[in-house]
């Protein structure tokens, strides 16, 4: 994916997710575990602890497609690949975050 469509899909994980809101020089939302504070730029920078989050990695089939796709801090987004997407399909423990996470997904979820 070229730098330019990555920063073009950060941006439209923001307008579609509803605690993102547009502020002075970009975004402002929450993280999809945690809710902590992530910023984005006008042009899809990804700004401090603010990283792209796959909910099904692609190691397991999940593609950079926007219904795969959350903003989520760093400390989760490795947290979450540490303890859960190392084991994958079959696993309880994986099965059930991804599940959270889709759900919280779907809750989050603003038309664009």
């Amino acid at each position: 994916m070229s730098s330019l469509s990555r920063k073009k899909l950060i941006l439209q994980i923001a307008v579609t997710d509803r605690t993102f809101k547009k502020v002075p020089g970009g975004y402002r939302g929450k993280c999809i575990h945690c809710n902590t504070r992530l910023e984005i730029t006008d042009d899809g920078e990804l700004l401090g602890k603010t990283t792209v989050e796959h909910i099904v990695p692609k190691t397991h089939g999940g593609g950079d497609v926007l219904e795969n796709l959350a903003l989520a801090c760093r400390s989760c987004n490795n947290e979450k690949g540490r303890r859960h997407d190392v084991k994958g399909p079959g696993d309880p423990g994986y099965e059930k975050v991804v599940a959270f996470l889709q759900a919280r997904k779907r809750k989050r979820h603003r038309d664009a």
